[in-house]
């Protein structure tokens, strides 16, 4: 591109308006010529010399005209359809007035077929030269060295709204499509041609694409992941649009490109959620979610939210989480059509007075329990303060529910408290059976218990560690080659334990269906591939990233359940089942016991904790007097080494 087609280019829009005005003004000079010349097939016949005063009136008169039609608010550049239709309607109005010249003027002497010469002409030639700048811009565009070429899977509406704000960016070169539909194979969009998707190797190869942008916000689950699984033999750094979901809501624009969602790779499709259990628990009714700062618990207030509560109070005792979950609830709440109440109270589950009073004063008839420490190695690190929080925490809301009226009350648990391997999942067992031990007892208060695994990039998951790591150019880590998890979306994690709360009686453990677990491994070596690079591992030593074992963690498993036993039973839910009944348990000496567990934990009594936990789960107590090679209870014997810290353990 010349330096002074640079500065053209360069201009503010009214001067570029001009230049074009002044085009315009002679190549339709230019038309008036030509439609007199090619009727007359000589090219100043008489007729020119007759009606000369026509090359200077039509000209002047069209650029008028042309600008009523909206041709000059188009960016030459970027023509698409609609800037047809606005070059066919300019060139028509001047034809009309052309005519209208040649009738109310009584100009008989003008040849009618150089009235059609002219509007074809003119078509030619005005149209034309816009077509012909678009071309040349795209052609220099395509030698910048700058722009790395991109192939586009998926050439419908989504595909083409891609390409043309790839056009307006600069840093990305469309150079082909690939579609799974064979109408439109061989065939040119916006000038970039489209294949079939069997042709992907080759024109990887051929075109140099580094980089594959995924254009089907609209596709299926089950369709991304199958072209997802597709890709990852090809050395290409793969990158999607939003989902659709997010475009309509206006959470993100089309040109926002993403790296691959990790839903594609392990989530399901959505099943359409029971709207009654949705909404039993929330709507029209004031409800408190704790923990509502955190990954489950702000999804909750969300989902809650668009189900139009009369009041949502929203409790967390980190004044950073707070303020950004409240600032994101008023923004949606002022987009909705809804009057809700939206509370925020900055404070701890740890003081049940003061919770009560909350309940009572906000008149809160649902609660959602989604506080708790749940990052594995810190509370494996602070076993006192974790076993405080999460239990003693729960202890604390549910009674402090119960005493308020609250109808009702859903703890939310997590996997790791069947078989609990580690200190978090001591205190979330240890927490379920507190509810159930409320639940015992004569009571208004419906109680619940949703257990499920991982979710998605939840501030403790593996994924964002593994993107991160990846981007830094490796090593990946993971603990164990044969590690597996449970995982499930944010989203869909939210949504089912709202429904499994609508069904709550008497302490019942829902347990979500979590499908197949996946083997971490397995999961780091797509996200590599799908990154555009390669493992490198025995078979390819000369790879891009390794991927590192580092052994498990204190308190990690290899594996995870989701109940005791390997039965369930099933509710009229398809994704929430029930786990078989558990074992009473009397409320009045779980009291006693928990009391003595808050002493000793007030007064740091490491041991008296331990045994004290025993007594509730006999299979801790048997860990805890072996060698501490038992990952449970490896947290609460750096507590009582002598290099623990007091502050960090209590």
């Amino acid at each position: 591109m010349t330096e002074w087609l640079k500065r053209i280019f360069d201009w503010q829009r009214p001067r570029k308006q001009a230049l074009m005005m002044a085009a315009d003004c002679l190549l339709m000079a230019l038309v008036v010529w030509a439609s007199f010349a090619l009727r007359m097939g000589d090219g100043f016949s008489e007729k020119f010399y007759q009606f000369w005063y026509l090359h200077l009136l039509l000209p002047v008169a069209s650029i008028p005209l042309f600008y009523l039609a909206g041709m000059y608010s188009a960016v030459v550049r970027y023509m698409g359809p609609s800037d047809v239709w606005a070059v066919l309607r300019g060139v028509t109005l001047s034809t009309l007035f052309f005519i209208a010249v040649v009738v109310f003027g009584g100009l008989v002497a003008v040849p009618r077929t150089a009235i059609t010469i002219y509007w074809l002409m003119a078509l030619l030639l005005i149209g034309g030269s816009r077509f012909l700048v678009r071309a040349w811009h795209q052609a220099a565009r395509h030698r910048r060295a700058s722009e790395e070429p991109v192939i586009i899977y998926g050439a419908g509406s989504a595909g083409l709204q891609l390409v043309n704000s790839l056009m307006s960016t600069g840093d990305y070169l469309p150079v082909a499509f690939v579609d799974d539909n064979p109408r439109l194979h061989g065939s040119m969009i916006r000038g970039v041609p489209v294949y079939a998707p069997v042709r992907l190797g080759r024109l990887i190869s051929q075109l140099g694409a580094r980089s594959i942008l995924l254009a089907l916000p609209s596709a299926t689950l089950g369709r991304r992941r199958e072209i997802l699984a597709d890709l990852e033999r090809y050395p290409v750094h793969v990158r999607t649009l939003p989902s659709m979901t997010d475009l309509v809501s206006g959470a993100a624009r089309l040109q926002d490109l993403r790296e691959v969602d990790i839903e594609d790779l392990l989530g399901r499709e959505a099943i359409p959620p029971d709207e009654d259990l949705l909404s039993r628990c929330v709507t029209g009714r004031s409800v408190m979610v704790t923990g509502a700062g955190g990954s489950i618990g702000s999804e909750l207030c969300r989902q809650i939210l668009a189900q139009s509560p009369r009041r949502l109070v929203l409790f967390e005792c980190s004044e950073v989480a707070l303020y950004r979950i409240e600032q994101e609830l008023m923004a949606l709440a002022a987009a909705s059509d809804d009057e809700v109440a939206i509370i925020p109270v900055l404070d701890s589950v740890l003081y049940q007075e003061r919770l009560r009073q909350c309940l009572e004063h906000y008149q809160v008839t649902t609660v959602y329990h989604a506080a708790a420490y749940k990052h594995v190695p810190l509370v494996e690190s602070n076993p006192q303060a974790g076993i405080h929080n999460n239990l003693v925490g729960t202890w604390n809301a549910a009674l402090a529910a119960e005493q308020a009226g609250v109808g009702y009350f859903v703890l939310v648990s997590t996997d790791k408290a069947v078989r609990p391997a580690s200190v978090m999942g001591v205190s979330k067992r240890l927490a379920e059976r507190a509810v159930q031990a409320i639940a015992s007892g004569p009571s208004s208060t419906r109680f619940g218990i949703v257990r499920f695994g991982n979710v998605l990039d939840s501030s403790g998951s593996v994924i964002p560690l593994f993107r991160r790591q990846i981007r830094e150019g490796g090593p990946v880590t993971v603990t164990h080659p044969e590690t597996t998890r449970y995982f499930m979306t944010i989203p869909e994690a939210a949504s089912l334990v709202l429904q499994a709360g609508g069904m709550a009686e008497t302490a019942e453990v829902f347990v979500l269906n979590m499908g197949q677990p996946v083997r971490i491994q397995d999961l780091a070596r797509r996200l590599i591939q799908l990154s555009g690079c390669s493992v490198r591992d025995a078979e390819t030593p000369k790879g891009d990233i390794a991927i590192e074992f580092i052994g498990l963690r204190d308190g990690e498993k290899l594996h995870e359940r989701l109940t005791y036993t390997e039965t369930v039973q099933q509710t009229h839910h398809p994704m929430i089942w029930m786990a078989p009944g558990h074992r009473a348990l009397q409320r009045d000496v779980f009291a006693r016991w928990m009391a003595q567990l808050e002493s000793a934990l007030v007064a740091v009594d490491t041991e008296s904790v331990v045994d004290l936990i025993g007594e509730q789960l006999p299979e801790f107590a048997a860990a805890a007097r072996e060698d501490h090679q038992q990952p449970a209870v490896s947290g609460f014997s750096k507590a009582s080494s002598d290099t623990a810290s007091p502050i960090r353990s209590v």
